[in-house]
């Protein structure tokens, strides 16, 4: 088959895209005016129109090196599989880019139930949102005692209604399901409720009612799987510790990875007694591709059960795509979020976009939580070389008022030759916050000078990432021969 170019010719316009899909008639699409493809792009013309809300038919001739092929009729231009963080994206972006888009999602349910649907996704349901939700919860008891440094008394031991958090809570998941789908209505995607297969390469059967569709996208998340090992059937997973009926008196976690660390210290907080078994994997995610019929049209998954995409998140079928957890590339909400709008550009404004995973900052809510951005130290050396680590380790302006043991740390990894800072980490309250602002400064590859040359705000914690001035350690592992002067490092990094 032949192959287009990436490159969006100047033609090419959303604008042009949607007066010619509104047409009466049908016209030949010039080939200037192709979507992204590997394979030659069909030419379409529209012979039923609707509103955005009601489904649309296209018809599809594609060519082929033995000739044209019988027209194919479409319900919708982009049918996404899942209304999680990325799918949601796609089909909205792709929506307002003029495509006929379809989202199917099966019904709300409560965290701990069997059937994990709802538009939202893990994140807003059964993942980030609730437990962050449940951290803060958490915290309230350690702010209570560091009170008592400060003056506060109180004549009673403060006592947490378990109830009235689970309630509260599940208040909050049903209004931002509500938001997720005013999001779709809003931007005219059509939403589905129930299971979708893939029965063909075009095909998505919800429920027994088929639907065909130009491009199908995989977005359906990953679920906590339970190893089978001796005693699993008396253990319950993150998503059912998220809706438990009561306050457990003792928790045992099992595994060491930051889904453990964070319930570790919501339930430390809320004053259950905790015990973490740490093993040499962590708890398993994935999903059921079974019921998704992927092996069935060819989609080709790893070792692991995610499904292997290339740059542009497309499957090892041409009109599969697929975003976020499933595809096990980095599993953070931003991310998905940056796929799927990465995919509805490539798809829909001929403007092939690769999703960007330099400087990626993320953040475990433990107690104290943990933020990063960059490399680590270990990468950056087996990268570059030679790196200058600066470290700060100190206790906070708070504890030195309620006595109680906490301190903060924090990290800059540098490259040695160009002073960029490669990496930033820090361990301590507000870390996520903080961090999320020099996000910003990692990914645009400033210098330990542009550092230096920052006024901070005093006092804070954070203002220790642009006072640290001698290196806690240096680290040379390039031969004097392979190093460049200052000026040629920083020319050769575009510094």
């Amino acid at each position: 088959m032949a192959t287009t170019s990436f490159t969006a010719p100047k033609l090419s316009s959303p604008t042009l895209q949607t007066l010619y899909r509104n047409l009466p008639v049908s016209v030949p699409l010039p080939k200037t005016l192709s979507s992204f493809s590997r394979h030659r792009s069909p030419s379409i013309s529209r012979f039923h129109h609707h509103h955005l809300h009601h489904r649309r038919l296209f018809s599809v001739r594609a060519e082929s090196e033995n000739g044209a092929e019988p027209p194919r009729h479409y319900d919708f231009d982009l049918f996404t599989i899942g209304a999680g963080s990325g799918g949601v994206r796609a089909s909205r972006f792709a929506a307002n880019f003029g495509a006929a888009v379809a989202v199917c999602e099966l019904p709300f349910s409560t965290i701990s139930s069997e059937t994990t649907g709802g538009v939202g996704g893990t994140c807003v349901l059964r993942g980030c949102v609730p437990k962050k939700l449940m951290v803060y919860a958490s915290k309230y008891s350690h702010e209570f005692d560091e009170s008592n440094g400060f003056g506060w008394k109180y004549d009673t031991e403060p006592k947490h209604d378990w109830s009235t958090l689970m309630a509260n809570k599940n208040a909050e998941l049903q209004r931002l399901t509500g938001i997720y789908k005013n999001i779709l209505n809003n931007a005219g995607v059509t939403l589905i409720e129930g299971r979708g297969k893939i029965v063909d390469p075009h095909t998505v059967d919800v429920d027994g009612k088929l639907y065909a569709a130009r491009h199908i996208l995989i977005s359906v998340g990953g679920r906590p799987f339970i190893p089978e090992i001796t005693g699993s059937e008396y253990a319950i997973d993150s998503d059912a510790a998220l809706d438990l009926p009561s306050k457990p008196e003792k928790v045992a976690i099992v595994g060491g990875g930051y889904i453990a660390l964070e319930f570790a210290g919501i339930f430390n907080g809320l004053k259950s007694e905790v015990h973490i078994f740490i093993r040499q994997k962590k708890v398993l995610r994935g999903f059921d591709e079974e019921t998704l019929g992927l092996e069935s049209v060819g989609v080709k998954m790893n070792k692991n059960g995610a499904i292997e995409v290339d740059e542009y998140s497309r499957t090892t079928v041409p009109s599969i795509w697929a975003v976020g957890d499933v595809t096990d590339r980095i599993n953070l909400t931003p991310v998905a979020l940056m796929e799927g709008g990465a995919l509805a550009k490539t798809l829909f404004r001929n403007e092939p976009t690769k999703p960007d995973y330099r400087a990626v900052p993320s953040a475990v809510f433990s107690q104290p939580p943990i933020g990063q951005v960059g490399l680590t130290e270990e990468q950056a050396i087996k990268e570059y070389g030679d790196i200058d680590v600066y470290t700060a380790n100190f206790r906070p302006l708070k504890a030195t008022l309620s006595g109680l043991p906490d301190r903060v740390f924090m990290k800059l990894v540098v490259c040695a030759e160009t002073n960029k800072v490669l990496g930033l980490h820090m361990c301590g309250e507000d870390s996520a916050e903080i961090v999320q602002g020099f996000a910003v400064a990692v990914k645009a590859g400033l210098t330990k000078g542009d550092f230096d040359a920052t006024v901070g705000v005093h006092p804070t914690s954070a203002e220790e990432f642009v006072t640290m001035r001698t290196p806690t350690r240096k680290i040379r592992q390039k031969p004097d021969s392979q190093r460049k002067t200052g000026l040629e490092a920083k020319a050769a990094a575009g510094i």
